[in-house]
């Protein structure tokens, strides 16, 4: 596998951005300090790019830099304009909140605005990545067939993104300062009145310090799909009763 570095990628996007480049910024997991590497050791390391304009010539230039980085084991770089990166509180609520809250700048600096995000974009951008979530996993229950093995990918491919909607429930709630994933599971379920368990046990198995047997992945996936369940009813009645 390649092993393109933090490092490599910023000193490419600046050589190909030149000026142009406002600023490389790492956000997520890893800029909180709570990455893991993963079952199939994924890097999954998430950077934020902001150049002044993007145009079809830019992108090319970043092609094969992105294609590296990739192969690495991480998702491909988040490039935007610098007037994207002002307009997209609204759109991208969820992901400015995340950016906002912890970063790590490696180039440039992040603008000043946006500063916040409006608390009534993030509890919609909610609903509708927490109903899209459901569906997704249905929609992977329905493809693994029963098949234990496939059911344990499914939840561990999962984690990240859950761990998401959990985080932005806890900042609708107004809880900053939330960090540590169990500590993040913990907290959504008393918010949302889920079983924590199944969302533990799966943070453990991505980890690797509490592999889920393969005889416990139907049961731990019956309990995670309940418990995500509970919290999109949850997330439902917080948007509609506002």
């Amino acid at each position: 596998m390649a092993t393109q570095t933090l490092e490599a990628l910023t000193a490419d996007l600046q050589r190909i951005h030149g000026d142009a480049l406002i600023a490389v910024v790492l956000y997520g997991s890893a800029a909180r300090g709570e990455r893991v590497e993963r079952v199939e050791q994924r890097s999954d390391l998430n950077v934020l790019v902001i150049v002044r304009t993007l145009t079809a010539r830019a992108l090319r230039a970043s092609a094969a830099t992105a294609k590296a980085w990739a192969a690495a084991g991480n998702p491909p770089p988040l490039l935007l304009s610098e007037s994207e990166w002002r307009s997209s509180r609204d759109v991208f609520a969820i992901e400015v909140a995340d950016i906002l809250d912890r970063h790590m700048v490696l180039a440039g600096a992040l603008p000043a605005e946006p500063a916040s995000v409006d608390p009534a974009h993030l509890r919609h951008q909610l609903e509708f990545e927490a109903m899209g979530k459901l569906i997704a996993l249905r929609q992977g229950i329905l493809r693994c067939d029963g098949d234990q093995a496939q059911e344990l990918a499914l939840l561990a491919a999962s984690k990240s993104a859950v761990l998401v909607l959990f985080r932005t429930l806890l900042r609708v709630h107004g809880e900053r300062g939330v960090d540590g994933s169990a500590a993040v599971v913990q907290r959504a379920a008393t918010r949302a009145g889920f079983d924590p368990a199944p969302f533990l046990d799966v943070l453990g198995h991505v980890a690797g310090t509490a592999v889920i047997p393969a005889a416990r992945a139907d049961a731990v996936l019956e309990a995670y799909h309940a418990g995500l369940e509970r919290f999109v009813a949850h997330v439902d009645a917080l948007v509609h009763t506002r």
